[in-house]
């Protein structure tokens, strides 16, 4: 292994794929701790619509950024990134290997090769107009500001993102370049960390399968009564977390917008859609180890075997 590089082991995939269990297992082999790489389990209470790891599935295994944040503080890359940082110096001063387990490719791609997201400068005029903008015509009017200048931008960043609108918006006003043009460039960079980065897939009918039947467990486990709980403690629409999947379909539902039933088959439309996004986004990675489970007839221990095989490889373990 090369001595100045720190080892860092990443396991992702689609949602539902299988991740949670693989992970807690291969952290037991390999005397690893797990840094979830999750937008939406870093939130207090949002326990069953970002199907959180228990305490009884992570098997004594210690697991970070999970309950970190109310659903009404502000959580995003760069917070994720500093905060990821901090626990992988942590899992290392254990003499432990840090492990990165999650869906959200972005935040992933951010900690592996130390993107360095350029802060605005302090002319907050700019900002404010925006804002104001994005408030008076709807977030629709702002997003199509971005895509006039940074189509890419505009692609990769949902409209009801303000935020992360207005930071690209700003990037351009202040540089003239556009942020996805900066973000490219970071890409390229070589990984501060000597990495494994794992990509655990499946068949897409079993992945489409198994969104469908998580979709009704979690209805079955209490999904709209957490749902109408966050409600009531006034976490609103507007909010980044409430935006999750599983919180805004249960949302429009309670708002009258649908019925239960169709805000369910919405919900389990968009969560396969989503699956599709993650895919294409880990597909464009470089350096990335697939791991298609039916080429180990779905077998966790010869899955398990492969991917410590690659770490000796590597020299990580």
């Amino acid at each position: 292994m090369d001595q100045e590089k720190m080892p860092l082991v990443v396991l992702t995939g689609p949602t539902a794929v299988g991740k949670t269990r693989l992970s807690v297992e291969l952290a037991q082999r390999i005397n690893g701790e797990i840094i979830s790489a999750d937008s939406m389990q870093v939130y207090r209470g949002m326990d069953i619509g970002s199907a959180k790891v228990t305490l009884e599935e992570r098997k004594g295994i210690p697991h970070y950024l999970i309950d970190e944040f109310d659903p009404d503080e502000e959580f995003h890359v760069v917070k994720f990134q500093e905060y990821a940082k901090k626990y992988i110096r942590m899992i290392y001063e254990k003499g432990k290997i840090p492990i990165l387990v999650g869906g959200t490719g972005f935040y992933i791609q951010a900690v592996l090769y130390d993107i360095d997201f350029t802060e605005s400068g302090s002319d907050t005029s700019y900002r404010t107009k925006l804002q104001e903008l994005a408030d008076r015509d709807g977030p629709e009017k702002l997003h199509s500001l971005l895509r006039d200048v940074d189509p890419a931008s505009a692609d990769a960043i949902h409209s009801n993102n303000v935020k992360r609108v207005i930071r690209a918006l700003e990037y351009y006003h202040e540089t003239g370049e556009p942020i996805s043009k900066h973000n490219e460039e970071e890409r390229k960079k070589d990984s501060p960390y000597q990495f494994a980065y794992f990509v655990l897939n499946d068949l897409r009918e079993n992945v489409y399968r198994n969104i469908d039947l998580r979709v009704d467990m979690m209805m079955e486990q209490g999904l709209l009564d957490e749902v109408k709980m966050l409600k009531s403690k006034g976490y609103r629409r507007d909010m980044v977390s409430m935006q999750g999947l599983g919180y805004k379909e249960l949302l429009d539902y309670l708002d009258g917008a649908y019925s239960l039933e169709e805000a369910v088959r919405i919900l389990k439309r968009d969560t396969r859609h989503f699956a599709k996004r993650q895919l294409t986004w880990f597909r464009r990675e470089r350096d990335v180890t697939w791991v298609e489970k039916d080429r180990f007839y779905y077998e966790d221990e010869k899955i398990l075997v492969f991917m410590e095989n690659v770490l000796k490889e590597r020299g990580i373990i």
